[in-house]
């Protein structure tokens, strides 16, 4: 039914269990996995006259993000691997997740959309997560939406 699964990550924990989730459901369909992360674009300082020694630049931030989002992204790839699906991995940047999630799954022709119900954001939102819900708003490709019934390590 699905051929390639994206899988979003944001580095949490919750986010790493639906990830391992979404493999589990690629398995069951025998799809391929790409997995995301966006990191947030590169913010200049304010104080533009003047930028600190210990500002980074931005190649030295996009790189951080790049292997924070392999690091992130090596237990999908592990899962995926050990699954036996032919799996990728991909580092985006926009101050705008939701819309960058939409825009990758349009652009690397994934036919579902494999996100968590809440992510950096906590527990604590009675609604579904921001992202999550302005991905639904803005995309017509399906999206399966997982929740945990508790939070990790309870």
């Amino acid at each position: 039914m699905y051929q390639k699964i994206l899988i979003t990550t944001d580095g949490s924990a919750v986010s790493q269990h639906t990830a391992c989730a979404g493999v589990q459901f690629a398995q069951q369909m025998g799809a391929e996995v790409l997995a995301l992360f966006v990191a947030p674009d590169y913010q200049y300082p304010v104080y533009v006259e003047i930028v600190p020694p210990s500002y980074p630049s931005e190649e030295e931030y996009q790189a951080q993000m790049r292997r924070m989002g392999e690091e992130y992204m090596g237990k999908i790839m592990h899962s995926a691997e050990q699954a036996g699906l032919k799996h990728s991995c991909m580092t985006a940047f926009s101050d705008s997740a939701a819309l960058k999630i939409v825009d990758v799954a349009e652009q690397q022709h994934c036919d579902l959309i494999f996100m968590g119900s809440h992510g950096r954001s906590g527990w604590g939102q009675l609604l579904l997560g921001s992202v999550t819900n302005k991905v639904l708003a803005q995309t017509t490709k399906p999206v399966l939406v997982h929740r945990l019934i508790r939070e990790p390590g309870t």
